[in-house]
């Protein structure tokens, strides 16, 4: 995948945007493990375009980065507390997660994770469906249902991406179950953040990697025109 060494212009870049994406990862836990608001509220909207621009600065494809963009939808209107900036939220994720899909490709995934996947999306939607308020039964089962053919289909980009999948599940049955008001571990958005930004970094680092063999065929007209690392 590497085409040839980057000037290191471009390796200074690439390296200032990782660890600036790093410190404000760090910033919000501590914010959000801290309940300190305002440090939650400055730090998250910037943890996707840091991500994003790291991903573009390594020429990663422009769906990858439209992923991450969607995202920061999500994260900014989740800072608001309403069932409509929810929807919207959930939205933007969706929108996401229909990129991710886009840039897995049709290579064919591994029939036991995609059972097991199946069971574990079933059981838990019959579970939770009595806790949800009703105006959001249909369109978090609907997500749900979206969220878990992306984590699914992300193991066909190899192990990164395969866990990046999973805890962007994980993230997001934490968020549900507190919805559903359901006991919640010690410091529930501290791991949800923790889940989410682990997440979105393995997915990333899985759609970049060398030799990303189910996203080949979908990637190919971006690598012809640019290089990678």
């Amino acid at each position: 995948m590497r085409a040839g060494p980057l000037p290191d212009r471009r390796e200074r870049l690439v390296r200032l945007l990782f660890i600036a994406f790093l410190v404000a990862c760090v910033a919000d836990l501590a914010g959000v493990l801290t309940d300190s608001g305002p440090v939650h509220v400055v730090a998250k909207p910037l943890l996707m375009p840091l991500l994003a621009a790291y991903a573009a600065a390594r020429r990663g494809p422009r769906l990858l980065i439209a992923a991450l963009l969607c995202g920061w939808i999500g994260d900014v209107f989740l800072l608001a507390d309403s069932d409509l900036a929810f929807l919207i939220g959930m939205g933007g994720f969706a929108a996401g997660h229909l990129c991710y899909l886009r840039i897995f490709g049709r290579a064919r995934g591994a029939l036991l994770p995609g059972i097991g996947y199946a069971v574990v999306l079933t059981v838990f939607v019959a579970l939770i469906w009595a806790g949800l308020p009703a105006g959001l039964r249909v369109p978090m089962a609907g997500y749900s249902l979206l969220l878990t053919a992306m984590a699914y289909r992300a193991g066909v980009l190899g192990r990164y991406a395969a866990a990046g999948g999973a805890l962007f599940l994980l993230s997001d049955a934490l968020i549900a179950t507190g919805i559903a008001d359901w006991p919640q571990p010690p410091a529930p958005g501290f791991w949800v953040m923790f889940t989410y930004v682990a997440a979105q970094l393995l997915l990333t680092l899985g759609v970049l990697a060398p030799g990303a063999g189910g996203a080949r065929a979908v990637l190919g007209a971006y690598r012809e025109r640019s290089t990678s690392i």
